[in-house]
C-alpha cells in the first residue's frame, strides 16, 4: 500500500513512516521543512504545510494515488484557558483540525471512487478526557474525535475506513509545547502539582517510545476488523477505562488522587 504520513519530521510520525516501511508499504513521509525528514528511509520525502491549501494541493499532486493518509501532524501550548492568547488557539486548531480537513477533502474523493482505503488519524486520550492547562490542544483533539466519527459513518458505506489511535503520554513528547500564563500567576500552583501526572501515569519504566504508535497504526491499517478508536499505551488504556466506567465527579476525584493533586 502507498501510505502518505503527515508530521513525520519527528516523534510520532517519523515512528509511523519507518514502521509502515519495515511492513512493506510504499511510504510518502511529509514535513513542513524538508531537512526534517533526513535519513528517513521511504519511498518519497515531500514538503507539506497542512495549514496551507496550496501546500497540501502540491503535496498530493506529487504524492500520487494512495491508499492510506496517516494524519499525525500536530502542535500544542498549554497555559489556562482564563488568559489563553486567542491566536494561539486559532494556530492549534488550523493545524490539528483544519489540517487533518484538508487532507481528508484532498484524498478521500480517490478513494470513495476506487472503494478502498484507509484514514487514520492521530489523536490522543486528552481527545476524550481533558487535562488542565491543556484545554486549547484537548479542544482540537476532541474536535478531531467527532469529525473521524462522523467521517467515519459517512465514507464506510464507500469501502473506506477510518481509525482514531489514542496515544497516551509517549516520548519524547511534542517539541513545541510553549508555555502561556502558568508562572508567576494564580495558577502557577496548578502548575507545579500537574507538572508530574505523566510520570505517575506511566510508572517507573517512563514513557514509551513513538514506535509503539507507529505499530498500532500499522496493525489498524493491516486488520480490517480494528475499531473505530484504538487506545496506545497501558496508561492510555487505564484512564479511557477509567473514564468509562465512572461518572464525571467518579472520575475527577479518582484522578485527583492518583496523581495528588488538591487543586
Amino acid at each position: 500500500m502507498r501510505a502518505l504520513v503527515t508530521g513525520a519530521g519527528s516523534g510520532i510520525g517519523r515512528a509511523t513512516a519507518e514502521v509502515l516501511t519495515e511492513r512493506g508499504h510504499e511510504v510518502v513521509a511529509t514535513a513542513r521543512r524538508r531537512d526534517a525528514l533526513d535519513g528517513l528511509d521511504v519511498a518519497e520525502r515531500l514538503v507539506l504545510d497542512v495549514t496551507s491549501d496550496e501546500s497540501v494541493a502540491a503535496c498530493i499532486d506529487q504524492a500520487g494515488p494512495l491508499d492510506v493518509l496517516v494524519n499525525n501532524a500536530g502542535i500544542t501550548e498549554t497555559g489556562p484557558l482564563e488568559t489563553y492568547p486567542h491566536d494561539v488557539l486559532l494556530k492549534m486548531f488550523e493545524t490539528n483540525v483544519f489540517g487533518p480537513m484538508r487532507m481528508i477533502r484532498a484524498v478521500v474523493p480517490a478513494m470513495r471512487e476506487r472503494g478502498a482505503g484507509v484514514v487514520v488519524n492521530v489523536t490522543s486520550v486528552e481527545g476524550r478526557v481533558a487535562a488542565p492547562l491543556a484545554g486549547g490542544y484537548c479542544g482540537t483533539k476532541h474536535a478531531l474525535e467527532a469529525l473521524s466519527e462522523s467521517l467515519a459513518f459517512e465514507v464506510g458505506h464507500f469501502g473506506v475506513r477510518v481509525v482514531i489511535v489514542e496515544p497516551g503520554y509517549i516520548a519524547p513528547g511534542m517539541r513545541n509545547a510553549v508555555r502561556h500564563g502558568e508562572d508567576g500567576t494564580p495558577y502557577e500552583e496548578l502548575r507545579r502539582q500537574w507538572e508530574g501526572a505523566d510520570a505517575t501515569m506511566v510508572g517507573p519504566g517512563g514513557r514509551p517510545g513513538p514506535e509503539l504508535v507507529g505499530h498500532a497504526i500499522a496493525d489498524a491499517i493491516a486488520d480490517p476488523d480494528t475499531p473505530l478508536r484504538v487506545p496506545v499505551g497501558a496508561d492510555a488504556e487505564m484512564v479511557l477505562g477509567a473514564r468509562k466506567e465512572l461518572g464525571d465527579a467518579e472520575f475527577t476525584a479518582a484522578m485527583r488522587s492518583l496523581l495528588g493533586i488538591d487543586w
